[in-house]
């Protein structure tokens, strides 16, 4: 400090007896003593004229502590030479000080000044007057009028600002008198307090008869008459005063132009505000703020930025103000290149410690998805107040750091810092994602305790936080205890059961919504939509389309979105198309879902919308390369999922993501290219995911290169990849296919040590394995050894496995057991149990079992139920039934029914249905070889006097071959001598 204030110190050195000597031998003693007075009262005034409030507060705040340190020496050397606190010095120390906005220095000078003239008075009342203590200036004025001491115009311009301030307006009146006794009202510090103190008192009539009374209004008048004018949000009428004042003459400063500027950004009319700041000469750091800010609030980020770099392109100094406004736009627009520029302009000022500018800077770098740059940022702030905290928390959340934000909680509250509501807004929001009900719980029980769960922000979060975690019942008794529902409440409980798939819950809550008021936002109409897409109901689908279009919210970037996703898996490619381009903003996420619905029946118009996207500058995700590597299945269409594969390895992206090595991986396999799947594979760096394994050994399955998966099972075990769930299935399945009991059994006891043994698709994969490798015992003792039997998958592979071994009496056992408990069974399990009465003769358990389908259970019987019951009934000589059956059939029977039923009447010589049937199968498929071989075999077998098939027979088979055009005949005619047996289940 004394390096910087040299200056002082040279300056005293002078009137010291060891440099002063030959100075004081010729000159006499009074004309010393009164040089040195002078320049300490120079050296003050010189220090007050430095400090300029507006700027030292938000720009240079270090020039506060460097005149005070001043002010404190001169203070000190007027008391060592004898001068103390007299005459003008002592009231310039006093001003000093309080302009320095220390108010103990300023107080204890007051007191102690020899002569207290109306310039002290008016520092001591200003100090106060910007210190907030408004009661004290009236005070203080009221005993300076005692004392005699007769006021300045200042003096009354600081205790009407304090009038305005606390809305005395009869004391104002009482000095407004005053005023106009002492002759000040023309005055223009006095005109302009007078008004505007009359209009921070609400008497806009008062504040107007005061201004039309004056004569030539001072430009503080006119600036407190528009104040007066924009705070009764009269915005016509202020700028009708503004232009007034133009028209006489009167140049605006910047105060006015900044008064009108601001009331026209706050009302959104940002047109006229920018034809205002045009007309500015020089526009000011706060013109410019507010019309950076304006822009940035009202969501044009990109038109705030562009006033920024005009701002630095005119060299105008930025403020913390200009540096928080435009970094909060950068973040809107994820604009790392310019929020760059901007933290190196706020490092270049020392504003990068400022809590302002640093929180701008971590929202800034999170909203770029640049969290470690945040932390750094964080790590370099001194003072880390709540306020930071809660935005380098808020900013770890927007990216997925979960864990990261519940260690940073854990850090804040180490540091004694006490939480606020936008901190338990973070730390519920990160136990949601993780599914960290026990910490949500106990963070619950905190909140209850710091009297938070009033608060509707937290109220809110927290029921987030339990519906993401599962525990809906929670969530939603908390729901109903929230007083003043938002949209975000009714958001978060409706987005919770249509994730849990509880979508009749969700619609019931939607309508409730609306019928309590709350019109749907673009947010809650994209849940709901997305309940209609995963029930696939496109009549409900419809109503919501109607009611977004109805609230405005057809065309926005969510709802859109989801309408395009709704409609895409309702089938209606079409209205999805209709729906997206009436969109006026498209995003990578509404494109994503037209493309996955486009590239099953239209890949060239998929393509379209996905060179649209790259043309709109969006950038594909990984969903968009998934969606479109997905149809590229075909013959057709494998040379398109090489290009996108070698597109892939241009931008060097497959490998950053797992997904997209898994899709591409399996469109190869889709397309049976083991050899272009196995190279891929061994492109991937290692080591390789189990995902990635239980991929490759799954497709190689499918394409029924089951020896092969095996071997890629072998080999990943030499790795010492540790299978999953997904993997055991795969392999077992493998296993099944081979009846390789021996692998399957190793594979069962390597499941055991791996403690899979619980999970219900492993446990289905070794039962049904050990079912197909004829191992019966062991299938029967895996499924008793499952603890939990709610899973009716588990039940349908004990059925199934039984019933293709040929253990009736066990399957029926065994359905018996499933509906004792409590377990509703699907058509899988009534089409196995059906098959085993079919193969065992089970006539009348095979009708039971049928009509418990149907009439008991509810479940629409499909075409292989039928088809099973044809062939019970026609396996064992119920052919009349079988018939019976099939013509009491809701839906027209297909070839499959018509060929078990023709099966039937083959084995039991009934020719006349036979014929029927023949008939029918033929009708439905011409050129299937089966039903004139089976027909042939009737007639060969019941013609008059033949033993084989004879001319008779083709006589009547001529009947048939003259409904097509004989080339199914031609060409199935080489299949006559193959066996053909009767498709039954």
């Amino acid at each position: 400090m004394y390096k910087k204030n040299s200056q002082f110190r040279r300056y005293f050195c002078k009137f010291t007896p060891i440099f002063a000597e030959k100075y004081i031998s010729s000159t006499p003693p009074y004309q010393i003593a009164h040089g040195v007075y002078d320049h300490l009262l120079r050296l003050c005034l010189e220090q007050c004229g430095k400090v300029k409030r507006r700027q030292v507060f938000d720009e240079m705040p270090q020039r506060i502590s460097q005149a005070f340190y001043a002010c404190k020496v001169i203070h000190a050397r007027s008391l060592i030479l004898g001068f103390g606190l007299n005459g003008k010095l002592g009231n310039a120390i006093l001003d000093l000080y309080a302009k320095c906005g220390n108010a103990g220095y300023t107080k204890r000078v007051f007191e102690r000044l020899e002569l207290r003239d109306v310039q002290g008075w008016n520092s001591i009342m200003s100090l106060y007057l910007r210190s907030g203590l408004l009661d004290r200036v009236v005070e203080l004025f009221g005993s300076m009028r005692d004392l005699g001491v007769v006021p300045n115009p200042f003096s009354y311009a600081i205790v009407l600002s304090a009038c305005g301030r606390m809305m005395l307006i009869e004391f104002g009146k009482q000095v407004h008198c005053d005023v106009i006794k002492m002759g000040y009202l023309c005055h223009s510090f006095c005109e302009g307090s007078l008004t505007d103190m009359y209009v921070k008192c609400n008497a806009l009539g008062d504040a107007r008869r005061m201004f039309d009374q004056l004569c030539s209004p001072s430009l503080v008048s006119w600036t407190a008459m528009i104040t007066a004018y924009v705070q009764m949000g009269l915005l016509d009428e202020a700028l009708k005063v503004f232009e007034c004042m133009q028209s006489l003459g009167c140049v605006p400063d910047h105060v006015a132009f900044v008064t009108v500027i601001s009331a026209f950004v706050n009302d959104g009319r940002l047109d006229k505000a920018r034809e205002l700041f045009t007309q500015m000469p020089l526009p000011s750091t706060v013109a410019w703020n507010v019309m950076i800010s304006g822009y940035a609030k009202r969501g044009n980020e990109a038109e705030a930025v562009n006033f920024f770099l005009m701002m630095r392109k005119m060299g105008v100094p930025s403020s913390r103000s200009t540096l928080g406004s435009v970094l909060s736009a950068t973040a809107s627009l994820k604009r790392l290149d310019i929020g760059l520029p901007v933290h190196a302009q706020a490092l270049k000022q020392g504003l990068d410690r400022n809590v302002y500018v640093g929180s701008s800077l971590l929202n800034m770098y999170a909203k770029c998805h640049k969290p470690e740059s945040a932390r750094q940022v964080f790590d370099s702030l001194d003072q880390r107040n709540i306020v930071l905290w809660n935005a380098l928390l808020g900013g770890y959340v927007q990216n997925g750091f979960a864990s990261e934000v519940v260690e940073l909680f854990m850090d804040m509250k180490d540091g004694g810092l006490q939480a606020d509501e936008f901190t338990y807004t973070s730390i519920l929001s990160a136990c949601g994602c993780l599914k960290r009900l026990d910490f949500g719980s106990q963070l619950h029980s905190v909140i209850i305790k710091t009297n938070f769960e009033s608060n509707l922000f937290v109220g809110n979060a927290l029921v987030d936080m339990y519906a993401k975690s599962g525990s809906l019942a929670e969530a939603r008794q908390l729901f109903e205890t929230i007083k003043g529902r938002d949209n975000v409440s009714w958001n978060a409980i409706i987005v919770g059961y249509v994730q849990e798939e509880e979508e009749d819950e969700a619609f019931g809550l939607f309508r409730r919504m609306i019928s309590d008021g709350t019109p749907a936002d673009e947010f809650a109409m994209a849940s709901i939509l997305s309940a209609s897409a995963n029930l696939k109901n496109l009549a409900r689908g419809r109503q919501l389309h109607s009611l977004s279009v109805k609230y405005g919210l057809a065309t926005s970037l969510f709802a859109g979105s989801s309408l395009i996703d709704m409609y895409v898996k309702c089938g209606v490619t079409e209205t999805a198309r209709e729906v997206f381009y009436r969109m006026h903003k498209w995003s990578v996420i509404s494109m994503n879902a037209l493309i996955a619905g486009l590239s099953q029946d239209n890949m060239e118009e998929a393509v379209k919308i996905y060179k649209l996207m790259l043309a709109e500058e969006l950038c594909p995700s990984v969903i968009t390369f998934a969606n479109l590597l997905g149809a590229c299945q075909s013959p057709c269409r494998f040379n398109l999922g090489r290009q996108i594969h070698c597109l892939l390895l241009k931008k060097g992206i497959l490998y950053d993501d797992g997904y997209l090595g898994l899709s591409l991986l399996g469109m190869y396999m889709d397309s049976h290219s083991n050899e272009d799947a196995n190279k891929l594979f061994l492109e991937f760096p290692e080591p390789k995911s189990a995902i990635l394994w239980t991929s490759m050994i799954s497709g190689l399955s499918q394409n029924n290169c089951h020896e092969v998966a095996l071997g890629v099972y072998r080999e990943m075990r030499s790795y010492n990849v540790l299978p999953d769930q997904a993997t055991f299935a795969s392999i077992l399945k493998v296993c099944s296919f081979l009846t390789s009991l021996r692998d399957g059994t190793e594979i069962h006891c390597f499941v055991l040590r791996s403690g899979f043994n619980s999970d219900v698709l492993v446990c289905c994969a070794i039962i049904d394995m050990y079912a197909k490798c004829g191992d019966v015992r062991s299938s029967v003792q895996v499924f008793e050894e499952v603890d939990s039997k709610l899973d009716v998958i588990l039940w349908n592979s004990i059925i199934v496995g039984l019933a293709k071994n040929g253990y009736v009496e066990d399957v029926l056992k065994m359905f018996g057991e499933l509906m004792k408990s409590h377990v509703n069974p699907d058509e899988v399990t009534f089409l196995g149990v059906l098959s085993a009465c079919s193969h065992g003769g089970k006539i009348s358990e095979g009708r039971h079992v049928y009509n418990m389908m149907v009439n008991q259970c509810g479940i629409q019987p499909r075409n292989d139920h039928c088809a099973c019951m044809i062939d019970l009934f026609g396996r064992w000589g119920f052919l009349e039934e079988a018939e019976g059956f099939i013509e009491k059939l809701q839906f027209e029977p297909d070839a499959k029914i018509w060929a078990s039923y023709l099966g039937a009447c083959k084995l039991h010589g009934d020719d006349a249905r036979g014929k029927r049937a023949a008939e029918k199968l033929i009708d439905l498929d011409p050129h299937n070889s089966s039903a004139y071989i089976l027909l042939s075999s009737i007639h060969a077998s019941s013609g008059p006097g033949c033993s084989s098939m004879g001319g008779g027979a083709f006589t009547e088979l001529g009947s048939f071959f003259h409904k097509g055009d004989g080339r199914g005949l031609r060409r199935n005619l080489m299949s006559w001598n193959k066996s053909v047996e009767s498709p039954v289940c």
